[in-house]
């Protein structure tokens, strides 16, 4: 993702000495970011014939989609049409999501447009996707929901597709790697939740794991590559294949603009130091501002001071908007939820530098239970973790600090572990000594070492053990949705979601707020044109990705919410401008 800030004019970097460019980059298409959202304008206008140019900040290419779970959400591709989903269902299903903040005409362009997207994607790009038989929407209780049919997942890809460039991909992220493997959501988890209960997930894993550190060896990273990063070198790929000049370590200063306002290219930092004259305009697609402590200040209610919130993605620095703000753009906040919240754990590497572990999952297991400050239970732990995340805002409003503890007994700890802190046979050594996790002899012994009030934890799990015993959660409805399940156990029975914690020691890991992105973003049109507060067009100034708002007024409706709407829209940005560059041409002939 990009940087913004001031420029006085075009620079070059050799060797760390800054000189004057003597001539601008010529390109018809400035794109800011290497994102999904990013790659998909940039592969689409190259491949109908534009110059693209794709600037990126950060030194490796993928942005935070290739350190994501790689899904994405777009209703109306050939599984869900052959399943009999319809366009009236997946309209409906949006529709009571947020009604409030429900963006017609937005949705209309997605739900038009992603049967075309992602056929042109898996016709003529180098981009495969698997359909899952099972990916429930997150809201399985809202009409229109679906159980299938709607998210689908990238195909895992051998990364020396992209010969010596594959080491400028961006790497997992570490902490929710297992010994440098990412799993990906569904049966492939699955085993390595089962790593020590089954001969068969035992062995499975292995292999998996041999092949990582073998590969590791041989190639100084693991070449299978899965998840987001398999879509995204899969992406990059195409964008080679097509073209496309990618550029690492090249921040975007600030936009140049002619006598008439529009936008005609860019000053850029970094390697790639000087100007671009971008002759059909620029896409900012350089992420949200979820990183920008200024930014969170402004539009996250819960951070006023810019120290409680924590997050894993990368590139998120508010740069589209510090850019699209020099020329009249602005901050479109009118959404039912500003953020995409994802817990998060918040500990330090042996080396003392921070790291982050989203729970994405697991607080959905048989024997997990979330506690507040005070000891007590606040909402249904199975739910997505945007809408846990958005329980957790809610019962902590006005607090000076956002966070909750996750708690498991013994045995769970045995089976599951607690997202990062791994399960039997791993020492737990580590966690303790890096602040990860806190175990405590009892429930009154952890109490007392995590500050909440030992009788209200004791009569927690009380309540929570006697309808866990018989699989029902009176007080929140804990697995009584099949997304639920989804995110359980589903070989644990009586129910995927509920198991007692009934046998000690007891183990803690503190969550505190992060996301997986902005919902909040820049203002657009219907053709993703940056516009003012007033509704008119920025000229030559588009935003796609996390970079524009959400489509789906804020809220989320599953797997891949943000990668379905960035390819989408990514797409027909790449689409509309070599249109609108055929009309001008015919029109000057």
């Amino acid at each position: 993702m990009e940087a913004a800030g001031a420029s006085a004019g075009g620079l070059s970097t050799v060797m760390g000495v800054h000189k004057m460019n003597s001539k601008p980059v010529e390109c018809d298409v400035l794109v800011v970011g290497s994102g999904v959202a990013g790659l998909a304008a940039a592969i689409k206008a190259a491949k109908q014939g534009l110059s693209v140019v794709v600037a990126e900040k950060e030194p490796y290419l993928g942005g935070t989609t290739a350190i994501s779970a790689g899904w994405a959400w777009v209703p109306g591709n050939r599984q869900g049409a052959a399943q009999g989903d319809t366009r009236e269902e997946a309209e409906t299903y949006l529709r009571s999501l947020a009604p409030e903040t429900f963006n017609a005409e937005g949705v209309a362009a997605f739900l038009d447009t992603v049967p075309e997207a992602i056929e042109f994607f898996e016709q003529e790009t180098d981009v495969k996707f698997t359909y899952p038989e099972k990916a429930p929407d997150y809201q399985m209780d809202l009409p229109g929901a679906r159980m299938s049919g709607r998210a689908i997942l990238p195909q895992d890809v051998d990364a020396r597709i992209l010969g010596d460039k594959r080491l400028k991909m961006q790497p997992y992220l570490s902490s929710y790697t297992v010994f440098g493997y990412m799993p990906q959501v569904g049966p492939d988890i699955n085993e390595f939740f089962h790593v020590n209960q089954s001969l068969k997930s035992f062995a499975y894993v292995a292999r998996k794991l041999l092949r990582t550190w073998i590969d590791a060896a041989l190639y100084r990273r693991a070449v299978q590559r899965t998840n987001g990063n398999a879509l995204m070198t899969r992406m990059v790929k195409s964008a080679l294949d097509s073209g496309v000049r990618l550029w690492t370590s090249t921040p975007v200063l600030s936009l140049a603009t002619d006598d008439s306002g529009a936008v005609t290219g860019a000053v850029l930092g970094g390697e790639q130091a000087g100007t671009v004259r971008a002759k059909l305009g620029v896409v900012l697609a350089a992420g949200g501002f979820s990183g920008s402590k200024d930014l969170r200040r402004e539009y996250f209610p819960h951070d006023p001071h810019g120290d409680n919130h924590f997050t894993p993605t990368v590139g998120h620095g508010g740069d589209a908007v510090t850019l699209a703000r020099q020329v009249g753009g602005f901050v479109d906040d009118g959404v039912h939820s500003v953020g995409s919240w994802a817990p998060v754990t918040v500990f330090r590497h042996l080396n003392g530098r921070q790291r982050l572990f989203p729970h994405l999952r697991a607080i959905g297991l048989p024997g997990l239970i979330a506690v507040d400050g005070e000891g007590r239970r606040f909402g249904n732990e199975a739910l997505s973790y945007h809408d846990f995340g958005g329980r957790m805002l809610a019962h902590t409003a006005g607090a000076p600090e956002t966070f909750g503890w996750v708690i498991a007994d013994a045995k769970t700890m045995h089976k599951y572990g607690i997202g990062y802190a791994k399960p039997w046979p791993m020492p737990r050594g580590y966690f303790y000594r890096t602040g990860y996790l806190v175990k405590g002899d009892s429930l009154a012994d952890l109490a007392a070492k995590i500050g909440v009030d030992a009788a209200n934890l004791a009569e927690t799990v009380g309540e929570f053990n006697q309808g866990a015993e018989i699989g029902e959660d009176p007080a929140f409805g804990r697995g009584s949705t099949q997304y639920n399940h989804f995110r359980g156990d589903l070989e644990h029975k009586p129910n995927p979601n509920l198991a007692p914690l009934d046998e000690g020691a007891f183990y803690a890991a503190k969550i505190r707020m992060g996301d997986l992105g902005t919902f909040a973003g820049l203002g657009v049109n219907g053709h993703s044109e940056v516009i003012t507060a007033d509704g008119a067009a920025v000229p030559g100034l588009f935003a796609v990705g996390a970079a524009a708002v959400s489509v789906f007024g804020g809220g989320y409706p599953g797997y891949g919410s943000h990668i379905g709407p960035a390819l989408v829209f990514g797409y027909r940005a790449g689409r509309d401008i070599a249109a609108r560059a055929g009309v001008r041409k015919d029109t000057t002939a």
